[in-house]
């Protein structure tokens, strides 16, 4: 059966029993046990089930502290190990510091021919296609060469102009020749009738004085005297007008001449032009993508193609720290990145002698107060060993990553002997400061042993002239086994 629900005890208003104007007497009050105070069920009810009490705050104590693991200690400490590990790894320091200096900033190079025409005209032919294999002399493009076949024909035209010229010039010097060989003839008749002429004007006189012949005899024989003068006078200008036309005919055979050879060029400059129109491989090697098409006009010195030679190096940019003990003729190695790791070797031949910034168009100007220490790079060319089967496939503008062993000096110095003349085999290399080398034993020479002026020589007991002291006669100290065996050829000498 269903129990009645008890209704429920009135309650006071709040305002009642909030309010605390209203005086309460709390002297003679007792505590009330815990619920007394709560509602209390009608009689029959069903008791209700008592509410969950709270928990009693802990009293306030120190915040616990968390100790970590020993296994998450020694994972952190790996972890931070194999870090400094990586960066002593990637700089190449501490453990990891070697001889071989590395650098991904490397590239294949090789010279490149631009091809080019050297005459202007009309592509008439176009022999070779894109990336084709051409030997040296090979024709690639001939342009159209019948203007430059006239202008051949037309400096052989001007040239045998010339040439006639100057054979004409030979007759007309030696009948200039002729002509003054007569005018000398002829003087010397004059010359003759003059004398005849004076010698009858001299007999006409003396007998016109006697009474002998007429005075009209004696001036005719006078006017027979002045004639031939003049006649002698006539001829003398005569030689004189040939002598300067003979003097004329040879300046003008060097004109003449001048004029011969100025044609020979003008000729052989045409025939050059006529070759031209050919252009023709410098070298063997591989072409480029084919870019002049037929009937297409050029002009001199513009592109048609590019012709990649087979003769390849490797050009790697180390930065400047990495060439302290770096010189010609250390072992090298790369690989490209086009052959899937693979290494080809080489040695190093050429270092730069300045930096790639020194060769820049704009290079920074460190002195304006705005300074960034930079480090530079500094070019290093690496011939590749012969006999490399992989190195046909290399072509020019491949990324590589190169590296050197700067502990390798085989083929770098040549071999040492001695002499007296001073010299400079054994002096570093740039870059190789502080790095020991081997110098050749020392021998005295006879210029030494003659600039030494405290010593003299004594034989020893096994017959060989030892040093002893000038001062007290006490042998000097043994020499270096070196220095003995030189030793008896110095005495010798001397």
């Amino acid at each position: 059966m269903n129990q009645p629900v008890p209704a429920p005890r009135p309650v006071p208003p709040d305002d009642l029993r909030n309010d605390d104007s209203v005086p309460v007497d709390t002297a003679g009050a007792q505590p009330l046990a815990d619920g007394a105070n709560d509602p209390q069920p009608a009689p029959g009810a069903e008791a209700p089930a008592p509410a969950p009490t709270a928990p009693a705050p802990a009293p306030s104590a120190a915040p616990k502290t968390i100790k970590p693991s020993r296994t998450a200690v020694i994972a952190m400490l790996l972890v931070a190990l194999v870090g400094v590990l990586l960066i002593l790894w990637a700089w190449r320091l501490g453990p990891f510091a070697t001889a071989h200096e590395r650098t991904d900033n490397a590239y294949v190079r090789g010279q490149i021919t631009v091809l080019a025409p050297q005459v202007s005209g009309h592509v008439a032919e176009v022999l070779v296609h894109d990336f084709q294999r051409v030997a040296a002399g090979q024709l690639l493009v001939r342009i159209d060469d019948r203007v430059y076949l006239e202008k051949v024909h037309a400096a052989e035209a001007q040239l045998a102009s010339a040439q006639a010229q100057l054979a004409n010039f030979g007759q007309t010097q030696a009948q200039n020749q002729a002509t003054l060989g007569s005018r000398r003839a002829t003087l010397l008749a004059a010359q003759a009738e003059a004398q005849r002429a004076q010698t009858d004007l001299k007999r006409a006189d003396d007998l016109a004085a006697r009474g002998s012949v007429s005075l009209r005899e004696r001036d005719q024989a006078r006017a027979t005297f002045e004639s031939a003068q003049a006649n002698v006078r006539k001829a003398r200008a005569d030689i004189t007008i040939a002598e300067q036309a003979i003097k004329s005919t040879t300046v003008s055979r060097a004109g003449l001449q001048a004029q011969v050879q100025a044609a020979e060029a003008q000729l052989g400059l045409a025939k050059i032009d006529l070759a031209n129109t050919e252009v023709r491989a410098p070298r063997a090697g591989q072409l480029s993508e084919v870019g002049v098409r037929l009937g297409q006009y050029v002009t001199a010195g513009s592109q048609l193609l590019f012709l990649v030679p087979d003769t390849l190096w490797v050009v790697a940019n180390f930065k400047e720290t990495q060439t302290a003990h770096m010189h010609v003729g250390q072992h090298a190695r790369f690989t490209v990145d086009a052959l899937s790791g693979e290494t080809l070797t080489g040695r190093v031949t050429e270092i730069a002698p300045a930096t790639g910034s020194e060769f820049s168009v704009l290079r920074s100007d460190n002195a304006t107060g705005n300074f960034t220490k930079v480090v530079q790079r500094l070019p290093v060319r690496i011939q590749l060993d012969p006999g490399q089967a992989l190195a046909a496939r290399l072509r020019p503008g491949m990324s590589v990553v190169a590296e050197v062993d700067t502990a390798s000096d085989a083929g770098s110095q040549a071999p040492q002997v001695p002499s007296a003349e001073p010299s400079t085999a054994n002096a570093p290399l740039p870059g190789t400061a502080g790095q020991p080398t081997a110098s050749p034993p020392a021998a005295v020479t006879p210029t030494e042993s003659r600039d030494a002026p405290k010593a003299t020589d004594a034989p020893d007991a096994s017959g060989v002239a030892a040093p002893v002291s000038a001062s007290d006669g006490s042998p000097a100290p043994a020499p270096a086994p070196a220095t003995s065996a030189a030793a008896p050829t110095a005495g010798g000498s001397r």
